[in-house]
Parts: structure tokens; sequence; C-alpha cells
């Protein structure tokens, strides 16, 4: 009997570590360079305050990307096709242009991190942005970068360093505790708006949703198959938002306790000192720069398939560029308007980070409405549509971003 629960526990624990992957990846992919960004300013300005802010979210992350994977898995078809089925051409144009304006900005705040990682380690971002650029639209157009991919991955583990800079400061618990699960909005003001919204939207991304189920269809997962990756979904969401929560601590109990914002790439390595000392700039530039150009190499084809899809383009890596012009001819724009804007003499590197990831948040009701449609539509996904629950929740996070956006516009007409 022992051995026969020994089997079925290692069975079943092999399935669970085959499935995890596109929850994990989409999840983990949030610590990227405007989500490092993003949470060390909201942490320094903030302390451990705005850690409700994110275990909020983490639930919204978990349901909309678990509506995203059982579409995938139920109709088998990506978000931009299911788009273009039930709502029509202008709907679809539509939506597209918000995913794209969303994306460009993401991808944008990717070159702004390679940037800022490269001027604090003493190098200038005229030289390397163009050379970066050139590199990842080779790989990107022949499929080429699966090797780079997995050295860039372990670069991203430096987001690591957080914790354990974290645990060596010894802060105090029952506070983190207090702040994650009793909110306390600190005010109204356009900087805390922003801070809110970028949390948002550097969590629950346009282009994370379309990736998760573009991903979910690829795999090809079964009906029967879905339980463990809903596992794989809600893990990801919980794990990628535990390190996104150590950001926020860890730069709390170090810059946030000593009057220092930030502001840039600098301050922000500030916050590992405790750990490498000397080499936080370093320590903190490799992981910067590892995961932007990650992030850099996934966000351009996450922008253009989805959008071929929509449109009906031919698409993929697999064909060649006379067949494909409009899939390689955006694919090739995105990347190079991206960098172009980077260069821009004197650019805010970190809060062009911040304002995109704003954006992201004040577009994303566009797509989560959609979705919503899609996921209770009983003739789509039978006894798999969406609860009330689920719905509920969505709508109040809707209702939040749009309540945000409205006194972000506002607000400088009253004051």
């Amino acid at each position: 009997m022992k051995k026969l629960f020994k089997t079925r526990f290692f069975q079943r624990l092999w399935l669970l570590i085959a499935m995890l992957g596109p929850g994990l990846i989409t999840a983990s992919a949030d610590n990227d360079a405007s989500g490092i960004a993003t949470y060390s300013m909201a942490g320094s300005r903030y302390g451990y305050n705005f850690l409700w802010v994110l275990v909020a979210v983490t639930f919204g992350e978990a349901i909309v990307q678990e509506m995203a994977a059982r579409m995938g898995t139920i109709t088998g078809k990506g978000l931009g096709d299911l788009i273009r089925e039930k709502f029509g051409v202008k709907i679809t144009i539509f939506a597209m242009v918000c995913l794209l304006v969303a994306n460009m900005g993401t991808t944008i705040a990717q070159f702004a991190g390679i940037a800022a990682g490269a001027e604090l380690l003493g190098l200038s971002r005229y030289i390397v942005i163009p050379f970066v650029a050139i590199f990842l639209a080779v790989l990107i157009m022949r499929g080429s970068y699966k090797g780079i991919e997995k050295v860039l991955i372990v670069l991203c583990m430096a987001a690591l360093s957080y914790v354990i800079t974290a645990i060596i400061l010894k802060p105090d618990w029952n506070e983190i505790l207090r702040a994650a699960f009793i909110p306390k909005v600190e005010s109204l003001q356009t900087d805390y708006i922003m801070a809110l919204l970028a949390t948002i939207g550097t969590t629950i991304t346009p282009w994370g949703i379309f990736y998760m189920q573009a991903t979910i269809v690829d795999k090809g997962v079964k009906v029967e198959e879905y339980p463990m990756t809903k596992v794989d979904v809600v893990f990801g969401a919980v794990w990628g938002n535990i390190i996104s929560a150590f950001i926020i601590i860890t730069t709390a109990a170090t810059l946030f306790q000593h009057g220092i914002v930030v502001e840039g790439a600098e301050q922000a390595a500030m916050a590992l000192e405790p750990l490498a000392g000397e080499w936080a700039k370093v320590l903190f530039s490799i992981g910067f720069i590892g995961a932007s150009i990650l992030a850099a190499m996934v966000l351009p084809l996450s922008t253009v398939y989805p959008m071929a899809e929509a449109f009906g383009w031919e698409r993929g890596l697999d064909n060649k560029r006379k067949d494909a012009p409009l899939f390689y001819g955006l694919l090739g724009g995105v990347i190079l308007v991206s960098a172009l804007i980077v260069l821009i003499p004197d650019l805010p590197l970190f809060q062009l980070m911040w304002t995109t990831q704003a954006i992201n948040a004040i577009l994303l009701p566009v797509i989560l409405i959609l979705m919503l449609k899609l996921a209770n539509n009983k003739e789509l996904l039978g006894s798999y549509a969406n609860k009330k629950w689920q719905n509920y929740f969505s709508y109040t996070l809707m209702v939040i971003i749009t309540v945000a956006t409205a006194v972000l516009i506002l607000d400088p007409l009253f004051t």
C-alpha cells in the first residue's frame, strides 16, 4: 500500500512538473526591468504600505490568466482569433490598437531598462542600444534565440538577491504582514495613483494575457489535463509576486527607511548593498539587463502574433520575409521604434518605465471586457464558462482602474 502511494505521489508530482510552464513563465516575466523599476519606486516612496496592493493584484492576475488558459484549452484558439470571430472587424481593430500601444510601451520600457543598466556600468546608451536592437532583430527573425534565452533566464535569477537581502536585513515581519493584508491608502495624489496603476499594469499585462492563451494552444493542452494547467497558472502568479513583494520589502527596508526615493538605476541598486556591498551596482545591472533583453525578445513576437492572428495575415518565423511582409515589417518596426525612443537625449528612463506600466493598466479594461464576454459565453465554453465570483472580481478590478484613471486625469484640473 505504501509503495502504491509513493508511486502515485511521484507520478502526480512528475505530471505537475511537466505541466509547469506557461503560467510560471508569464508570471515570472512580470519581474522584468519595468517591473523591478515599478516595485523599487513604490517601495522607496511608500514603504511596506504598498504590499496590500500587490496581494490584491496577485488574485487578479491568477483569475485573469486562468481565464485565458481555460479559453485556450477549451477552444484551441488564441484570444485574437476569438475576438475577430465573435466581435467583428471594428472591435478587433480597436482591441489590436490598444494591444499595440500597450505592448509598444512595454517594449520601450525594456530598452529603457537596457539603457539604464548599461549607464550604471559606465556604458553609453547610444552605443549599447543600437547594438542590442540589431542583435535582437537578427536573433528573433531567425528564430535562433532559444539558447540565449536560457542564459538570460539564469541572469534573471539575480532577482532572488532581493529575497536574500531581505532576510539579511531582518525587517519587522509582523509589520510587513499587517501592511500586506490591511489596506492603507496614502493619498489620492498623482504619484500614488500612478504607482497604483503601474503596479497593476506591470503585473496583469495585456501581452501576458495573449501570450498565455497562445502558449496553451501551441502546447495542445487537453481538457483532461487542464486541472494541472490551472495549478501552473495559480502557482506562477503567487511565485512571481512573492519575488515582487521582496523587491518592495527590500527597497522599503533600505531606501524608504533613509528617505531615499528611487528616481533612477543608481538609487535602485543601493537596495542590494547589504548583500553585495560595492558590487551592488554590478549585481543590479546584470539582473536588470538580463531581464530587459529576455523580455525584449518575447514582447515584439507577443505583439505581432496576435495581430497577425486577428487579421488573418501570414505569420510565423518559419515563413520567408516575402511571404509574410506585414508580419516581419511590424516585428522590425516595434524593435526599431522602441530603440529610437530610448535614444532621445535626457529621457528619464525610470520614469518612462513607470509611465508605460500605468498606460498598460489604463488600456487593460478594453481587453478584460472582451475576455469576460468570451469567458461567459456558454455556447463557446459550455460548463467551463465563468463562475459569478470570477466576474465579480474582474469587474471590481476594472472599476478600480477606471476610477484611478479618472482621478489621474481630473486631479490636475482641481489643483
